[in-house]
C-alpha cells in the first residue's frame, strides 16, 4: 500500500484593493495608464482574484475598460 501524498497549502497573500485604499469612487475611463494595469497584454480584464481588487470597483473597473476600449483608448 501506498502512502497518501500530503498536499502543502500554500500561504495566501491577503490582496488589498487599490481603489479602496485610495478611497476612488469612480473610476475614468478617461485614464489609459491606469486601465492598462488590469489588463493582460492582449487586452484582456484580470480576475479580481489576480488584482484584487473589490467586488464594487471590479464592476466599475470592467465597465470602464470597455468604455475605452470602445473609443480606442485602450486594447
Amino acid at each position: 500500500m501506498q502512502r497518501a501524498k500530503r498536499r502543502r497549502k500554500k500561504a495566501v497573500r491577503v490582496k488589498i484593493c487599490v481603489f479602496c485604499e485610495e478611497s476612488v469612487n469612480y473610476i475614468d475611463f478617461k485614464q489609459p495608464e491606469v486601465l492598462k494595469r488590469f489588463q493582460t497584454e492582449q487586452g484582456k480584464i484580470l480576475a479580481p482574484r489576480i488584482t484584487g481588487t473589490c467586488a464594487d470597483h471590479q464592476k466599475m473597473l470592467a465597465n470602464a475598460i470597455k468604455r475605452a476600449r470602445n473609443l480606442a483608448l485602450t486594447l
